[in-house]
């Protein structure tokens, strides 16, 4: 089977699967509400800077898909809704392009259509330092995002099976790099110990992609036409938790990003409250597109009117304001950050 076959087959069952079954665990988190929220909403700015530039609404569509032109149109529309809504955008793995160059058409719309826009280019942590830059040329790019995807890797039939010396080649693509490097998993999340790791080694842009969204074992599992067992269907560290751990655990200039299975207004505060510097999705974005472009500017207008409404009744002018807002953690949440050894009365009143 060949790269483009597989990304189409990964679009198909990524839409047939849906998010899951794991939960994100962001329904164990509540706000402790605030009855005096002394601001006027009017004021309220969801800007931020990333990358040196402006992003209107704190918000990245994912990566998602390229590589084969049959998906050219996705790109295409996702590229403009990007630039409308002042939004970042990735785009799905580069790797089998700049090897073959086959769908270069598939990433040569991204610029064409979103000119000034923060864009991320993305490849595997196999790459050489070549190759990765190739994919930053490719779009110029913004920033690059290197995917971890161990467990999918494991259970494709395709995958690549040898782990060992990954770290070591991310460090020789970062030395190389003209761009700044982003590390993001894909749906398993990132626990305290790699966060600790990676930025020991100066990576200080982490994209936890917890579990609780696109399940990438189980679209694997799919393409096979097997089953997977209950402990490997649910595998992966929830995306609340991976975010409070890289919270926890990353130094204070560490910029997170945080995707998984986010797809509220509800949850995208949480997850700023947890520590979040930009909130990314993928999957159902993917989904609004394949009704239309019109849907998936309604769902993201939607989420900017909720999350400016969780920021006025919260008293809160900035989205990084939220980390100052006290939490209730509950349920299984609550027993992770005990199991973990976390401050629970601490981490309650403020995060980073």
């Amino acid at each position: 089977m060949t790269r483009a076959q597989r990304k189409l087959e990964h679009i198909k069952y990524a839409l047939e699967l849906g998010d899951g079954p794991c939960s994100t665990h962001f329904n164990d988190i509540r706000f402790l509400h605030k009855c005096l929220p002394e601001i006027n909403p009017a004021d309220i700015n969801l800007s931020i800077d990333f990358l040196g530039k402006q992003l209107r609404l704190p918000f990245l569509i994912d990566a998602i898909t390229g590589g084969t032109d049959a998906v050219t149109l996705i790109n295409t529309m996702i590229s403009q809704l990007a630039a409308q809504l002042g939004i970042a955008m990735a785009v799905g793995s580069q790797y089998g392009t700049v090897k073959n160059g086959q769908g270069l058409a598939s990433y040569e719309v991204v610029r064409k259509y979103n000119p000034d826009g923060v864009v991320i280019a993305n490849t595997s942590a196999l790459a050489t330092p070549q190759e990765a830059q190739a994919a930053v040329d490719m779009l110029t790019a913004d920033a690059l995002e290197i995917h971890l995807n161990a467990a999918q890797e494991i259970f494709m039939t395709e995958g690549d099976k040898n782990y060992a010396g990954l770290l070591a080649n991310i460090l020789r693509i970062r030395q190389k790099l003209t761009v700044p490097l982003i590390i993001k998993e894909t749906g398993c999340g990132i626990a305290a110990a790699e966060y600790e790791l990676l930025t020991r080694e100066g990576l200080t842009i982490l994209d936890c992609a917890g579990a609780g969204g696109t399940n990438f074992p189980a679209i694997e599992a799919g393409r096979a036409q097997e089953s997977l067992s209950e402990d490997f269907l649910g595998w992966g560290n929830p995306t609340a938790w991976s975010l409070l751990e890289g919270t926890l655990c990353c130094p204070q200039q560490t910029t997170l990003i945080a995707s998984g299975g986010i797809r509220t207004a509800g949850e995208a505060a949480k997850a700023f409250a947890l520590g979040a510097d930009l909130v990314g999705m993928s999957g159902n974005v993917l989904k609004l597109l394949q009704q239309s472009a019109s849907a998936a500017e309604a769902y993201f207008d939607k989420l900017e009117s909720g999350l400016r409404t969780h920021l006025a009744i919260l008293g809160c002018l900035r989205v990084e304001e939220l980390r100052k807002v006290p939490l209730i953690f509950t349920g299984e949440t609550m027993d992770f950050c005990k199991c973990r050894g976390y401050d629970l009365v601490k981490i309650s009143r403020s995060r980073r």
